[in-house]
């Protein structure tokens, strides 16, 4: 015995040719769906990265010191609301970043950078 419907189709529920979903008319703007991302690329103009260059730590090539009393070299690191900005956006070392870090949290509390922007 077959499970499942068994009979004629119902004639109320509508009825959809293949062409239904994929094959929609573009040109009539009724849909946002139909135009996907290549649009949107060309409608930026740069239509991605073409080329990327690698972030290179700056203390280790130019064998420079973090240091608590240079507040402008640590404000280079540092948001203006006061963020230490991360190794991906500066480029450091790990080993760089946490000295970094340090230097700067110190400079904080001697009052050399601020805290926070206000």
């Amino acid at each position: 015995m077959e499970t499942g419907r068994t009979g004629p189709p119902r004639e109320d529920r509508p009825r959809y040719s293949d062409s239904y979903r994929g094959n929609r008319d573009e040109s009539s703007g009724d849909d946002d769906r139909g135009r996907g991302r290549s649009s949107y690329r060309s409608s930026r103009g740069g239509g991605g990265r073409s080329f990327f260059r690698k972030k290179v730590c700056r203390f280790c090539t130019q064998n420079l010191v973090a240091d608590y009393k240079n507040p402008d070299g640590l404000r280079r690191f540092v948001t203006e609301r006061g963020k230490i900005l991360p190794r991906r956006i500066t480029g450091t070392c790990a080993k760089h970043q946490r000295e970094l870090s340090t230097q700067i949290k110190r400079a904080r509390v001697l009052a050399f950078l601020p805290f926070s922007k206000n």
